[in-house]
């Protein structure tokens, strides 16, 4: 039994399930939201089970105590059945929640997924048009604008949800800035998905949990609020609220001191059940995933450059620099050029800080925000990279070239299964039907060497091992048959027993598919078994370049012998000759 069955037969529960059993098992999550439910029944059910309208009044009822028939709760100062009105200020109240909660939510957390995932002009428009909401005073806005909602409290609160927005927008803004980095969202956007299905199915859904809990908030606001103008007897006094009922209790309070204890331990009930429930969701999808790993924001700034060449993947000249606490820029790629024709597996080798990922993100269009081109040109197929908008580049990535990360598990969204991580990258490269989409990763699955296609199909990221978490993403990478296969370090979380079958899987890849491999290292074994040429690189430059077999045995700069004699041991070099070397020269 493989190390990928043996850990793919382990069944943990999966996260939206293991979020369910919290929440059965947290007596706050039970009890709050048992009590909301009642009350919400209690609301919607208000026509049948009260007695009399909210606002019939009868002077036999004027001040009636507890328990008077036909009234259970008595009567206010106006003889209206204190029932009636509870029942029919719960619907107002629920009314004011959601109506105040969906346009705060509608408006903040859209602007909030734009404003942190883009870059900072996006985000600085976006902060100047929510700071300046902020300024705008919000309770003596709303009593000011009475006349113009004709005291409406529908309209009231539509409007407090719009001032309530710019505080959604800042949770989310500051959520999606830590989570666009992870390694997930790289690798949605290598595979082509388009803006939209990466915010709504990568981003969202895992900043969710921080969006619940200032949901329960914001319904609570808006709760408190609408009961508050109308304890100030703004807005229609025809509209049964909480706040109407606790100010007419406490101008009647030496009478009847119940007049004000109802309304006001029921939407005390409320508020703090809407809190607590809040903070349970918020737990248990907070504890049904791993914490996000952080690494650098994708972006892009470049010029034009470059000359033709028949080559499939040409890089000449390229330069990329990052700006110093002083304001200089400081380049960490310097001239690099390398070729990479079809079908042909090259190699980047170097030690780490060399800027081998560098390049090969600028392949990409994956570089930092902060990183600037300052000159050079990388062609596919001809066709100018450097300077592509984001629509442009997503008609390449997952197509034309695909990417395979170092870090298999970090790639792997841990809130969605397998299988569907795979359809939908093979449907947005691909652009066929869902069916067809399962059909053909189930394929690609057994194609690259896992046992139970259909079991790893239905796994989520934690049910897998690294090397069946390697292979899937290796799998959905070759699904739209790309030209050029861009691997970086793929084999260095694993172990030597699993390395080596991912790499006789590229291989194996290579040689039915015809695609080419642009293959980023440090490892020379890695080079000497799969690649025909090697770039060697140094603190960002391009110290040699030739077929492996010329870089092993006879290398030609000191760097590269420093590093072959750090790796090698004169008395236990293999006799049989590597696979790779027999390459040929490059033109």
């Amino acid at each position: 039994m493989s190390v990928e069955t043996s850990a793919a037969e382990r069944k943990p529960a999966a996260p939206r399930r293991s979020a369910a059993r919290r929440l059965r098992k947290d007596p706050q999550a039970l009890i709050t939201g048992a009590l909301l439910l009642v009350i919400v029944v209690l609301g919607v059910l208000a026509p049948l089970l009260a007695g009399h309208g909210p606002n019939d009044s009868s002077l036999d009822a004027v001040n009636a105590t507890t328990g008077t028939p036909g009234y259970p709760l008595g009567g206010d100062h106006s003889g209206r059945d204190i029932w009636a009105r509870l029942l029919f200020s719960i619907r107002t109240s629920a009314v004011s929640a959601v109506l105040a909660t969906a346009v705060a939510l509608m408006v903040g957390v859209t602007f909030g997924l734009v404003g942190g995932y883009f870059g900072r002009r996006v985000r600085g428009l976006t902060e100047w048009v929510f700071s300046l909401i902020m300024t705008f005073p919000g309770i003596l806005l709303l009593v000011v604008l009475m006349p113009v909602t004709g005291g409406d409290y529908r309209v009231t609160m539509a409007i407090f949800g719009l001032l309530l927005s710019p505080s959604v927008y800042r949770l989310v803004r500051n959520l999606v800035v830590g989570v666009r980095n992870e390694l997930y969202v790289d690798a949605a956007r290598v595979s082509g998905l388009p803006v939209r299905r990466i915010l709504r199915r990568h981003v969202l859904v895992v900043v969710r949990g921080p969006i619940v809990i200032a949901t329960a908030f914001l319904m609570g606001s808006a709760i408190g609020v609408q009961s508050g103008l109308a304890f100030l007897g703004v807005g229609s006094t025809t509209v049964p609220s909480f706040g109407a009922m606790i100010s007419e209790g406490f101008r009647n309070l030496y009478v009847d001191p119940w007049q004000f204890a109802w309304p006001a331990f029921l939407l005390g009930i409320i508020t703090a059940s809407l809190v607590l429930l809040g903070n349970a969701l918020r737990d248990a999808l907070e504890g049904s995933r791993p914490k996000p790993v952080k690494v650098a924001t994708p972006a892009r700034r470049v010029p034009e450059a470059g000359e033709p060449t028949d080559a499939l993947l040409t890089v000449r000249d390229l330069a990329i620099a990052y700006p110093t606490p002083s304001g200089e820029l400081r380049e960490v790629v310097s001239g690099v050029s390398l070729t990479v024709a079809a079908g042909e597996a090259v190699g980047v080798a170097g030690e780490s800080g060399s800027g081998k990922t560098q390049t090969a993100f600028a392949v990409l269009g994956l570089l930092p925000a902060e990183a600037v081109v300052t000159r050079g040109s990388v062609r596919l197929h001809g066709r100018e990279l450097l300077g592509l908008g984001e629509r442009e580049l997503r008609g390449i990535r997952g197509r034309s070239i695909a990417y395979v990360p170092q870090e298999p598990m970090s790639n792997l969204d841990p809130s969605f299964t397998v299988g569907a991580q795979l359809v939908e990258g093979v449907r947005a490269s691909c652009g066929v039907t869902r069916r067809e989409a399962k059909k053909r990763v189930l394929a690609l699955l057994a194609q690259v060497g896992i046992q139970a296609p259909e079991r790893t199909f239905r796994s989520y990221p934690h049910q897998i091992s690294g090397g069946m978490a390697q292979r899937v993403l290796i799998a959905g990478a070759v699904a739209s048959e790309p030209a050029l296969l861009i691997a970086d370090e793929p084999t260095t979380a694993l172990d030597v027993t699993v390395q080596a079958e991912i790499l006789d899987l590229l291989r194996d890849l290579q040689r039915d598919s015809g695609m080419a491999v642009l293959l980023v290292t440090h490892n020379f074994g890695v080079v000497a078994d799969i690649c025909d040429r090697v770039v060697v690189m140094r603190q960002g430059e391009v110290v040699e370049t030739d077929t492996t077999a010329n870089v092993l045995h006879e290398p030609a700069h000191p760097y590269t012998r420093t590093l072959l004699e750090s790796i090698l041991d004169g008395s236990s070099l293999r006799t049989d000759p590597p696979v790779a070397i027999t390459a040929r020269r490059e033109p």
